[in-house]
């Protein structure tokens, strides 16, 4: 894919970039290595002002970046400024808990024969994340928040089509105040990530993407010995039972599939229903579906805008009629939109069978998939019934039920009640083929530091080498 800005509202080719050359490449690489020597000894006072700093760019210039966003890659303008918002939030966060989060941790002395010992983290050096276009800021504010205020460097390879984002990124740590090279973006095809990654100036790295991409990138680090956290596809299911609110589930589950113009790795994709509440459940849903406003994503009134890119629209439509043709009931929408750019309508089908593309794959657009269920166990065995494990939703007021949702849902999060997304304070990642390691949370931020133990014995011991009884 061609590096450049393409309007999905319309296809036109706005802006192109040039692939940095290995010259270039080799440069930013050391100019990475040397950030890392500056920044890993600065403060977490130092860093925090700095993050701050990043915050207060973010909300001033709100209505900017939101419109570059939704020039690159479609999604509405309201939730364009309110991604920028929350990369704010998550600057805010990690500057005021990093320290917190990184606290050496003290273990008894005695118990180690030693005068003092802890475990203490340390940032391991510059760390390739590799990001997806679906959400450009906040994907990669996700890893640059904690990464930098634990001291690591961060080198962005975003997706091509999203380029003025990527670039936007590393401008903002610079006009944050944070050391020359903390934060750089590569502009580099997909070809040049693995001799990125291998680079001995790189120590780790992070993908949010396919689980292609992430095969390919687990691979490449594994033949070089470096970490790595992925955060892959999902294909969440949204189970409603007969305790539920129908009125409040159908209206979440409306938000759920068709946020970001149904394009989020934890989108509720297959929504799986009790059969005692089917039928008022889909009746809802689907009118909620149907009433959402198609257009313009730079129009405060537009609900659902284009797909980011043709390749993703013709994949949508074709997992739909592979249903169709194998049975299944388009109950919404189910054709693309004739007109320029790449549009899909939100999209509501019934009646799938285990044959059908979208049974158990993810769809990454506005279509939803129903299922009528007889039991718990029936709606339990559907929703695990696939390779992937991000998120999860479940609808019930029995606290039993909500119990054993929490036990039974294979996946990395399960949300009761309420819609599927990613806060600050929780762990964010996923099991099975959606990945491993974890974002956010103290957790994500010590995924790319070096827990050290250290020992410290008294001074007579050390000079003489005995062993204290």
């Amino acid at each position: 894919m061609a590096i450049a800005t393409t309007n999905p509202a319309t296809g036109e080719v706005l802006k192109t970039f040039d692939a940095l050359t290995d010259a270039e490449i080799d440069t930013k690489l050391q100019a990475a290595a040397d950030a890392f020597r500056t920044l890993r000894r600065t403060s977490f006072a130092e860093r925090a002002g700095w993050m701050r700093a990043a915050a207060d760019i973010l909300d001033a210039e709100q209505d900017v970046i939101g419109a570059m966003m939704t020039t690159e890659m479609g999604k509405t303008l309201a939730s364009a400024r309110a991604e920028s918002a929350k990369c704010a939030k998550a600057c805010r966060f990690y500057a005021d808990s990093a320290e917190r989060f990184l606290a050496d941790e003290p273990v008894e002395a005695a118990a180690v024969n030693a005068d003092n010992a802890y475990g203490t983290y340390q940032p391991l050096g510059p760390v390739l994340a590799i990001m997806p276009w679906n959400f450009p800021l906040w994907q990669a504010m996700r890893f640059a928040a904690p990464a930098l205020m634990a001291g690591n460097v961060g080198l962005l390879k975003h997706a091509s089509n999203v380029p003025q984002t990527a670039l936007f990124m590393q401008d903002l740590f610079d006009r944050a105040g944070f050391p020359s090279g903390s934060f750089q973006t590569l502009l580099i095809g997909s070809a040049q990530v693995e001799k990125v990654l291998a680079d001995e100036r790189v120590a780790a790295a992070t993908l949010t993407g396919s689980e292609g991409a992430g095969r390919a990138v687990a691979e490449a680090a594994g033949r070089n010995l470096k970490k790595t956290v992925l955060e892959l596809g999902g294909s969440d299911p949204f189970v409603v039972m007969p305790s539920a609110d129908i009125e409040k589930a159908a209206k979440v589950a409306t938000t759920a599939r068709c946020q970001n113009n149904g394009q989020s790795c934890i989108a509720a994709k297959r929504f799986i229903v009790h059969a005692d509440v089917y039928d008022a459940f889909a009746t809802a849903f689907v009118q909620n579906m149907s009433e959402l406003v198609i257009g313009d994503p730079m129009d405060e009134n537009t609900d659902v805008g284009p797909l980011a890119t043709e390749q993703g629209r013709d994949d949508v439509a074709a997992q739909v009629r592979d249903a169709v043709d194998k049975g299944g009931k388009v109950l919404c929408g189910g054709e693309p939109i004739d007109k320029p750019g790449w549009w899909y309508p939100p999209t509501v089908v019934a009646e799938l069978s285990t044959d059908m593309e979208m049974y158990a794959e993810e769809v990454f657009g506005p279509v939803a998939g129903l299922y009528r269920v007889n039991s718990y166990d029936e709606a339990i065995e559907i929703a695990n019934g696939t390779k992937f494990g991000l998120g999860s939703n479940a609808w019930t007021t029995d606290p039993d039920e909500q119990q054993a949702f929490a036990r039974d849902l294979e996946a990395g999060a399960v949300f009761i009640n309420g819609m599927t997304t990613s806060f600050n304070e929780l762990p964010f990642g996923g099991i099975k083929n959606s990945g491993y390691g974890r974002e956010l949370s103290e957790h994500g931020i010590r995924e790319f530091c070096n827990l050290k133990a250290v020992w410290i014995g008294e001074a007579a011991d050390v000079r003489t080498g005995s062993h204290a009884e």
